[in-house]
């Protein structure tokens, strides 16, 4: 039960006459933001949650440049928000809506994730236990306070401009903008009514720099005081990523959102294990690498999730082999967890090598401004060198043989590369494979992309003795064909 809030008073009655007789051009911002606070009853809420369903898209996990992001199923979805201590939590379980892309998801079944920010930290709490996951602290803010009753608040403390348009049929909108220094920059386009519409709004993202969001909100209700769409319609990077309908919303709920001291503390962790003579296994996160040195260079295979862990995982990379720098770092696929560091790479001045159908992706989003909070690649003003590999590509020397070859026919990734080291007899490979916990019982039913990695090792006749993941451990490639339910080739 909602306890409602009336509002009473001369004075607040005769300033929201005021507001309302006032020409459109005259209003100032502040005007345009009190009357859509006055509207919308934001003055009264400290705390929010509001929860609904409907259907979502894995923004960055695209089975292929260019196209829509994956389809999921939201079955669930509920925000609680803290607008004093700028916090929130979103408790969401989902299901894959379509089989290619990535995201992590299981290919059957539903996934239930428990994610915050709060104070510039972001986690996760996976079994009870918080887990820092700084990478999503820029996304996660902003989409807290592009929420209706968020965005008010963050234009009245930022010194926000307005501006006035005509819609179809005569109708005024204000237009107003403003910029969270170092996180984003949103419009917010407000009605003559006071209700936000939509917020159209830009974020730095690692692999595409100042990303464009658009978000609509619509079909207003009253919830005890507070009006608050039910109906909310999002995209990101230009393709769709939210189509919820709210069922119920609770102002001023319980919202006590207190930053676990793990994360608090937390440092990036890069640990190296020699797997082969000039080959480093990178760990220490949750995305690895691996670092191979040449006669005169080193190849680092893969630059993961941000500058925050690709530059110090080149740091321990050169440090492996002093004073020879990073060549070519080679990418396993465009997925934005697995290419986030790349920016980072290109200021390096190492080569990008990519699948070729991620090249002329890459080209585009690696010349994208990165303004709102400039990377390591904005900073440098350096180009973006990028090499594309169709089926297979060799680097060799008189130290060792390096294969970058296509993993064919993957419902993760259409554009997909794996690196072998024939003279090792190590595969290195992300998302077709990651090892079980050690002593864990092969899954009732096979993971499609492990049984899609041994067709392809098979196919391609490698000599696999390792597995070199990029998520999980080293195992022997046993454990692959343990878990796949396939019979390993004699």
């Amino acid at each position: 039960m909602f306890r409602r809030i009336f509002f009473s008073g001369a004075s607040l009655a005769i300033a929201a006459l005021g507001l309302a007789s006032a020409p459109a051009h005259a209003q100032t911002a502040a005007d345009v933001l009190k009357r859509a606070s006055d509207t919308m009853g934001a003055g009264q809420l400290k705390t929010l949650r509001y929860a609904g369903d409907g259907i979502g898209f894995t923004f960055g996990q695209a089975y292929k440049p260019g196209i829509a992001w994956p389809k999921i199923t939201v079955h669930s979805m509920t925000r609680t928000i803290n607008y004093d201590t700028g916090s929130m939590r979103e408790e969401i379980t989902l299901g894959r809506g379509e089989p290619r892309g990535g995201g992590g998801y299981p290919l059957v079944g539903q996934q239930s994730n428990d994610q915050f920010v709060s104070a510039g930290h972001a986690w996760n709490v996976i079994g009870g236990n918080p887990a820092a996951n700084p990478r999503f602290v820029n996304d996660r803010t902003h989409q807290l306070w592009i929420t209706p009753h968020g965005v008010i608040k963050a234009a009245m403390k930022n010194n926000a401009t307005v501006k006035w348009t005509k819609q179809k049929g005569g109708k005024s909108i204000a237009a107003v903008t403003f910029t969270e220094p170092g996180r984003f920059v949103a419009t917010a386009f407000i009605d003559e009514s006071g209700l936000v519409e939509r917020i159209e709004s830009r974020f730095p993202d690692a692999v595409l720099g100042d990303t464009r969001s658009v978000t609509n909100y619509s079909a207003y209700r009253d919830f005890a005081g507070v009006k608050f769409p039910t109906r909310i319609q999002q995209s990101l990077g230009g393709f769709p990523v939210l189509d919820v309908t709210i069922k119920d919303v609770q102002p001023n709920a319980a919202a006590d959102i207190a930053t676990p001291d793990a994360v608090r503390n937390a440092a990036e962790r890069v640990v190296t294990e020699k797997v082969a003579d000039g080959v480093w296994f990178i760990a220490g996160g949750s995305h690895n690498s691996v670092a191979i040195e040449m006669k005169d260079h080193l190849v680092l295979v893969e630059a993961p999730l941000n500058d925050g862990r690709s530059v110090p995982v080149m740091e321990a990379a050169k440090n492996l082999a002093p004073g020879k720098k990073i060549k070519y770092v080679i990418n396993s696929h465009q997925h934005f967890d697995h290419a986030g560091g790349l920016r980072a790479a290109a200021a390096e001045g190492a080569i990008i090598v990519t699948q070729a159908g991620n090249k002329p992706f890459f080209d585009r989003v690696f010349a994208n401004p990165n303004r709102i909070a400039p990377d390591r690649l904005a900073q440098s003003s350096k180009k973006a060198k990028i090499q594309g590999v169709k089926t297979k590509s060799v680097m060799k020397d008189s130290t060792r043989t390096i294969e970058i070859r296509r993993i064919d026919d993957s419902v993760h990734n259409n554009t997909f590369l794996m690196v072998y080291l024939p003279k090792e007899k190590l595969l290195i490979q992300a998302d077709a494979y990651t090892p079980l916990p050690p002593n864990t019982p092969p899954p009732a039913l096979a993971n499609a992309n492990n049984v899609n990695l041994t067709a392809n090792i098979e196919s391609q006749k490698l000599a696999v003795e390792r597995i070199l993941p990029l998520h999980g451990r080293v195992v022997p490639v046993t454990e692959l064909y343990a878990t796949a339910k396939a019979t390993m080739p004699k």
